[in-house]
């Protein structure tokens, strides 16, 4: 009778063991997107500098970067549509920039960093220059990337919101 209630008991304790294991494997393999964020240095070019100037064609407030599509077109040259990398939309935030500031039809300048892959128009913005001329750093402090501002804080330029 003992050896049939141990025998028992064995089998009703195998699942739990079998689900720790289960959980442990899961968590020993984090989600594809989290590990498919890349740093700066993978895909921007911290030595090719640029500025665009131009009208906000679409917001992308989502995560984990923000991406504002920029129309510019250089002088004599045929507009293209950039695209502007920022930080997180909660990061923008705390640094005191909303997504209205940067509406589309707002004129404004990007300074950033170019991406490897020339045949992309797209950029790591560093600072975004408001139409009344506020600047206001947007960039990523992530590994690679220059420095700049001040991570997690806004900058003491930027101590009132910058769409008043």
């Amino acid at each position: 009778m003992t050896r049939e209630l141990s025998d028992a008991r064995r089998r009703r304790a195998r699942p739990s063991w079998m689900l720790a294991l289960a959980t442990a494997a899961v968590a020993a393999f984090p989600a594809p997107h989290a590990t498919a964020h890349h740093a700066f240095g993978a895909e921007f070019d911290r030595d090719a500098p640029i500025q665009l100037r131009g009208r906000v064609v679409k917001l992308e407030w989502i995560n984990p970067h923000a991406w504002i599509h920029i129309d510019v077109a250089p002088a004599g040259e045929p507009a293209d549509v950039w695209m502007a990398e920022g930080g997180t939309p909660n990061t923008l935030l705390r640094r005191g920039l909303r997504r209205d500031c940067i509406a589309p039809g707002t004129e404004l300048v990007v300074d950033g960093y170019q991406s490897k892959d020339r045949s992309l128009k797209r950029v790591n913005g560093k600072d975004i220059t408001l139409p009344d001329g506020r600047k206001f750093f947007m960039g990523s402090t992530g590994a690679g990337a220059p420095p700049g501002g001040v991570p997690g804080r806004r900058n003491a330029e930027y101590e009132r919101d910058p769409c008043a």
